[in-house]
């Protein structure tokens, strides 16, 4: 049965069960691809890792430092949370970050960070793990308990999965960048705010910057769309290639998702696996 088929198959099975959005957990992510026209499996067309989509942001890397977030308050941008001050950002904290030379730099600075009020609440700054040359950066969303306590991005239970999954493609954790969107958690682990997102995401943007990897995975809705300057859900997001400033980008899943719906499973593991083709093709310079 060829992809096309399966495909059909699929749709009207869910749609028995009375399902109007589903995940694909039983086709390659080249095999939909195929199925909807986006691979030519004739010659002459190159597949999504030839041709990935450049989506974000205007300007270059220091346009991105300074390109409000949608949906933000504009009332964030440049602010010091602490002293109620608010200056432009082009003149200001973000202007700052754009100084700062090493990833060791940005972590000092993450950990006495007031540019929202998420350093109220949190028990210390998470920056980020990871080595300077790293050829993958994983980006989360925001801390959790755990993450707030140590200090470090993907520990306990969703930390244990993103070690297993990066396993997975002979991959381990000294050799990737592992990162959030937020580097302080959230009260409760809610979502963050557009303004939070705004106020901390020039520091992804710095630490991106100096590693440039040679591919990045985003883990999760808010990782995705802030990376991508877009509001499409996750699961329409996934399972292409995109671009972050010229760096192929991957979208899948959170591994905390996961625990909760491990159906997300098998997408994700697709998702990884593109990650390492893309990886293994690239040439480092």
């Amino acid at each position: 049965m060829d992809a096309r088929e399966r495909l059909r198959k699929y749709l009207e099975e869910r749609r028995d069960l009375g399902e109007s959005e589903f995940v694909l957990d039983s086709m390659s992510v080249d095999d939909v691809l195929r199925a909807i026209g986006a691979i030519s499996i004739g010659p002459g067309r190159s597949g999504p890792v030839d041709e990935p989509r450049d989506r974000p942001a205007n300007g270059g890397w220091r346009g991105a430092l300074t390109a409000p977030v949608q949906g933000s308050d504009p009332a964030l941008v440049g602010k010091d949370a602490d002293a109620g001050a608010t200056r432009p950002a082009t003149s200001g904290p973000s202007a700052d970050i754009l100084r700062l030379a090493t990833l060791e730099s940005i972590a000092d600075v993450v950990e006495s960070c007031k540019r929202c009020p998420l350093f109220k609440t949190a028990a210390r700054g998470v920056p980020g793990d990871g080595p300077s040359n790293a050829r993958l950066v994983c980006v989360g969303e925001a801390p959790g308990a755990n993450e707030d306590l140590t200090g470090h991005p993907f520990v306990g239970a969703a930390g244990n999965l993103l070690t297993k999954i990066l396993a997975a493609v002979d991959l381990t954790r000294e050799e990737v960048f592992i990162t959030n969107v937020v580097k302080h958690r959230p009260p409760g682990n809610r979502n963050p705010a557009p303004g939070e997102i705004e106020a901390c995401s020039p520091y992804l943007v710095r630490q991106l910057e100096l590693i440039q990897p040679k591919v990045i995975v985003a883990f999760g809705t808010f990782a995705a769309q802030t990376l991508l300057s877009s509001k499409t859900p996750i699961g329409k997001l996934r399972g292409e290639v995109h671009r972050y400033h010229g760096i192929p980008l991957i979208v899948t899943y959170h591994p905390a998702a996961l625990l909760r719906n491990p159906a997300w499973k098998r997408p994700t593991w697709e998702d990884v696996k593109l990650a390492r083709r893309i990886l293994d093709s690239a040439t480092d310079t």
